[in-house]
């Protein structure tokens, strides 16, 4: 009998959020918890729909005057993203799916209005870990779909430019925690995410083509396709390498 077997007989349970953010990966409890253990807590769906969105990101470029809206929010998702996409992967590496859906989550934003952690109603089920289309086609469906259009919505922002904010973080999830053997001197676990034009599901990937790998001076480098516009918020470090545009790439 295999491991999932016995794991299926015994009722499918998960291991718990904090057996999961353990370790390494213990930060990531900060950001994700439960809705009950998650002070100042507001429904997702609240924030998401009527002006919720909008007065926050009003806040949040109260600390950026004069800033361009579109750079503000971009940065604003950049926080959102990694609070949710790298805990999400990590749980699923742990064979536990989280329930991500924005109808059942709570999130919690710091004064400044950028979100500070995640509430969910329960630490999630067992769920056999996958390669990673398979991994984030609920995650695609449930949450980050819905988000991408409230931000193109209520800021303007373009849907590509949100979805290649989600994916450096999905990539950086996946490569972090990935254990197989390295094949090939350009060992990048998250490519099939980035090269395939469909989910495991059969839907569009929306992350297809977001990240690429470019090879200059013997050196391998991750590369954007879309700039996260953060050059216009003054104070704000640059993304080194990472960045789309070739001329900020060494500031």
């Amino acid at each position: 009998m295999t491991s999932a077997e016995t794991m299926q007989g015994a009722g499918a349970f998960a291991p718990g959020l904090k057996a999961i953010f353990a370790g390494e990966h213990a930060w990531c409890g900060e950001k994700m918890m439960l809705s009950s253990e998650l002070e100042g807590a507001i429904p997702l769906r609240d924030l998401l729909s009527g002006d919720g969105l909008r007065d926050t990101l009003e806040r949040y470029a109260a600390h950026h005057p004069g800033a361009d809206r579109r750079a503000v929010a971009s940065y604003w998702s950049l926080y959102y993203f990694s609070a949710l996409n790298i805990p999400y992967v990590v749980a699923r590496r742990a064979e536990t799916r989280l329930p991500v859906s924005i109808d059942t989550m709570t999130i919690a934003l710091s004064d400044d209005g950028l979100p500070r952690a995640f509430g969910l109603p329960d630490e999630g089920e067992w769920s056999e870990d996958g390669d990673l289309l398979d991994v984030v086609a609920p995650l695609v469906e449930t949450h980050l779909s819905p988000v991408v259009n409230a931000l193109k919505e209520k800021t303007g922002i373009a849907t590509r430019l949100a979805w290649t904010n989600a994916a450096v973080y999905l990539d950086y999830a996946y490569n972090t925690t990935d254990r197989s053997q390295p094949e090939g001197d350009d060992h990048w676990p998250s490519r099939p995410l980035f090269h395939c034009p469909h989910l495991a599901n059969g839907n569009r990937n929306p992350f297809h083509g977001c990240l690429r790998h470019d090879v200059e001076a013997d050196a391998i480098h991750c590369r954007r396709k879309v700039c996260c516009l953060r050059y216009m918020l003054p104070g704000i470090p640059a993304c080194g390498e990472l960045c789309a545009l070739p001329e900020l790439r060494k500031q």
